[in-house]
């Protein structure tokens, strides 16, 4: 046996429509396993919340040991986990290959889907992950007035806080009536010149945040695409990518998703096109958690081979001399987050690699998860955990050392901005950023 993981993590595909997946009997047993290693280890002590609750329940145990835990309040440690997946790619010394063969997130997975079989999971929980229905409902116009006044009402949010369970402080992103789908771009595909791994087209994703909440960081990302010259449209329909309800445990929701979204990315992928998406979390469902539900399937291991996160496409396409760097103002010292779901996506740090292009301009990164998880920093229950998870990345803002911060996970970067809480320092996305040095 060798100590840690010394071979890139692998990960195997997720048996989920087994009925072996859904024993709850067998899913204890391999809890019991993992958690009886991580108590061994302690590494990921850090992450989450999901360890600090399994530790004190094993210290607080009659035997010091995991076999002195209830079974039952192993539930206690899923609860806290919202698969950020930091603690597989970044900690785990026991990763497969290893023949321990640990992936903690995937096992949280199964626990949750069991969870959300057996109707357990929350209404609430049911309502916060239905990211298309609510963003339909919430961006009509007027409606959308209401529902972005209701917001940032003090009163309303408690009373919403008592009725839901969403706590009256966690930040609520606002809805936009004008969805990013309804722009429309001239498509200069014919003009397209391929650089590199790139062939200069790039059909968009607009997910459900970058179409119902926060339009302006599409409208962002398509000037600085199109500023390269590379041909851009949105891609003809989509419904979310179906990563709320994946980490919710509802799996027949994800592969619904799949099924609506799969045959529509194919044809662009066909026709000649990369597929990108503004958030990382999206592209994370169609590049690795998909395939590993999926496979066997081609066409998702086609979509898989396509999507491209936003900076990766940029520092591929400057790799192969095809990126302009013409730019007009300098960034100042930037602090980035690193985004966790970016991360999973094994890429590197592409976007400091890019913003570090503009002259007269630091590049500093917090590699810490934010806590947020687009529910998990809102419910009542983990609003506090989520606001401790933050604040080592917020200790790290401070007037004089930083100029502008923000992250790469939209709601992540506003999830720093309310815990920070200085409108000294300016919060922007990256690819808000960028569009601001190239003064377009």
């Amino acid at each position: 046996m060798k100590e840690g993981n010394l071979a890139a993590p692998t990960r195997h595909p997720l048996d989920w429509e087994s009925d072996n997946f859904y024993d709850e009997t067998k899913c204890l047993d391999e809890l019991e396993r993992v958690f009886d290693l991580c108590h061994g280890c302690r590494r990921c002590v850090s992450l989450c919340n999901s360890f600090p609750t399994l530790f004190d329940l094993v210290d607080e145990s009659t035997t010091f040991e995991v076999d002195g835990v209830d079974r039952q309040d192993y539930w206690k440690v899923v609860d806290e986990c919202y698969m950020c997946d930091l603690c597989y790619m970044t900690k785990c010394p026991y990763t497969p290959p290893h023949e321990w063969n640990i992936d903690f997130p995937h096992i949280m997975l199964r626990a949750k889907a069991i969870k959300y079989k057996k109707g357990e999971a929350k209404k609430r929980d049911k309502l916060i992950t239905s990211t298309d229905a609510i963003g339909k409902l919430a961006s009509i116009p007027v409606v959308v007035n209401a529902v972005n006044a209701a917001n940032s009402n003090g009163l309303l949010r408690k009373g919403m806080e008592k009725l839901l369970a969403i706590d009256a402080d966690a930040h609520l992103p606002p809805y936009s009536s004008k969805h990013l789908r309804k722009t429309k771009i001239e498509n200069t595909a014919s003009s397209a010149v391929a650089a590199g791994e790139t062939s200069g087209k790039v059909a968009i994703f607009a997910t459900c945040y970058g179409n119902y909440n926060e339009p302006d960081l599409g409208h962002d990302l398509i000037a600085v695409l199109q500023h390269n010259g590379i041909a851009v449209q949105l891609v003809d329909k989509e419904q979310c990518c179906g990563m709320p309800k994946f980490e919710l445990g509802n799996l027949e929701a994800v592969a619904k998703a799949k099924e609506a979204n799969i045959p529509e990315l194919v044809k662009w992928v066909d026709d000649g096109w990369d597929i990108m998406a503004p958030v990382p979390s999206c592209a994370l469902m169609f590049r690795q958690e998909l395939p590993l539900m999926y496979p066997d399937d081609a066409d998702v291991q086609k979509v898989a081979a396509a999507m491209v996160d936003p900076f990766e496409y940029l520092i591929l396409r400057y790799k192969a001399g095809a990126l302009n760097t013409e730019f007009k103002s300098p960034l100042g010292k930037v602090l980035l987050h690193s985004a966790c779901h970016q991360r999973v996506q094994n890429i590197g740090p592409k976007t400091k690699e890019v913003l570090q292009l503009v002259p007269d301009t630091t590049v500093q990164t917090a590699d810490r998860c934010s806590g947020h998880d687009g529910t998990y920093a809102v419910k009542s229950e983990s609003r506090a955990a989520s606001v401790k998870i933050c604040k080592p990345i917020a200790r790290k803002i401070k007037p004089g050392e930083v100029d502008i911060y923000g992250s790469d996970c939209a709601i992540a970067g506003h999830h720093i901005e309310d815990i920070l809480d200085d409108d000294s320092i300016a919060m922007a996305h990256p690819i808000s950023m960028l569009r601001s040095a190239y003064g377009i």
